[in-house]
């Protein structure tokens, strides 16, 4: 018995369905367009014209970044449209903390069955962030893979390229002891750390719709949703401003335990004064419910500095003043002073991480 012709789609993959969303996704994309791109998609490739954006003599900065299991959050509760913004966020503000200016971005979005409704949202976050960081979303790629993802289920990466002239490159070689730390407020739990945040949820036997304990005119799902800030238009006005910024570290997965160091020269410690950080209620609610030590806090999570910045001594006033002039929450977080071996953090005192509802 002669059998019926298989297509594509009868293997789970609707190429008309791919198009529909490009077709959605084309003005939000052109929407993103900058000097040096025109951000229209549809090719191969994406061109960038870096004469076109003004750079003498620049080097070229490359990142790439995901969400990590937040995505979890988004596919349970459904909510799409926020977590593009947190794909951008983790890539360009690892451009900013080198002094970058970031340029285009490209994006790569997976999916066990294509949803364009639901890939339109994912994009519009996406160029949302890009239109905020002054980048040009030049492309990306959808892949529907039915048999790799569950129905629903979606992942995501992104690619993003920036520019600094030379001589402007972070961290500057001159970073050393009697140098200022100060931090840049968090938007809350930005994209790492959730796994943890997960099963601290599980544990407290809320669902994603119940009011958040830390935040009763969220719910639960929405609060901890919170996009990642973006710091690239602040950061990058204040280095051109001050000419005082020395070093920048972008506080993601490690915290400011793992994260401040890498940006540091060989033979320092930064000194991390806790009394000083305002743990936002979020971070004390986790600490609180999944009982984690505050030493696991500060590892795990921001804790509420999502940009860590080096500055001399004599100009602290000056940079603080005009990262608050930008709309940024500012904290002195501690100083440099000699140490011996690899670049690490001692913290003094005590962070707040009670929590009453």
């Amino acid at each position: 018995m002669a059998q019926d012709g298989l297509s594509y789609r009868d293997a789970g993959v609707d190429i008309d369905a791919g198009n529909r969303l490009v077709d959605l996704i084309k003005p939000l994309v052109k929407a993103t367009a900058r000097r040096g791109a025109d951000a229209d998609i549809g090719g191969f490739g994406g061109v960038f014209d870096l004469k076109a954006a003004g750079f003498n003599d620049p080097l070229l900065v490359a990142t790439t970044d995901g969400v990590g299991t937040k995505l979890k959050i988004a596919i349970e509760t459904g909510v799409h449209d926020t977590i593009g913004i947190d794909l951008v966020a983790m890539c360009v503000n690892d451009l900013v903390v080198q002094g970058a200016e970031p340029l285009f971005f490209l994006d790569y979005f997976a999916t066990g069955r294509l949803a364009p409704d639901v890939g339109a949202h994912i994009v519009a976050g996406i160029a949302r962030a890009c239109k905020e960081a002054g980048c040009a979303l030049v492309g990306g790629e959808t892949a529907e893979m039915p048999g790799m993802y569950g129905d629903g289920d979606y992942d995501l990466a992104g690619f993003s390229v920036g520019a600094v002239e030379r001589g402007d490159l972070l961290p500057r070689p001159d970073v050393a002891p009697g140098d200022v730390i100060l931090g840049l407020g968090s938007a809350g739990v930005h994209s790492n750390g959730y796994s943890l945040v997960r099963r601290i949820v599980e544990r407290s036997g809320l669902g994603w719709e119940a009011p958040a304990p830390f935040a009763p005119a969220q719910s639960l799902g929405a609060a901890l949703l919170t996009p990642t800030r973006l710091y690239v238009k602040s950061t990058l006005a204040v280095i051109r401003a001050t000419g005082a910024v020395k070093a920048l570290a972008h506080v993601t997965g490690g915290g400011i335990t793992e994260n401040l160091p890498r940006v540091l020269p060989k033979g320092t410690i930064a000194r991390i004064d806790l009394t000083n950080l305002i743990v936002p209620p979020v971070f004390r609610w986790l600490a609180s419910v999944g009982q984690v030590a505050p030493e696991e806090m500060l590892r795990a999570f921001n804790c509420g500095v999502g940009m860590a910045v080096v500055v001399p001594a004599e100009l602290e006033e000056k940079v603080a003043d005009a990262f608050a002039a930008a709309g940024e929450t500012v904290v002195r977080l501690g100083v440099i002073e000699p140490g011996a071996g690899a670049a690490h953090v001692v913290y003094e005192g005590a962070a707040d991480f009670g929590f009453t509802a």
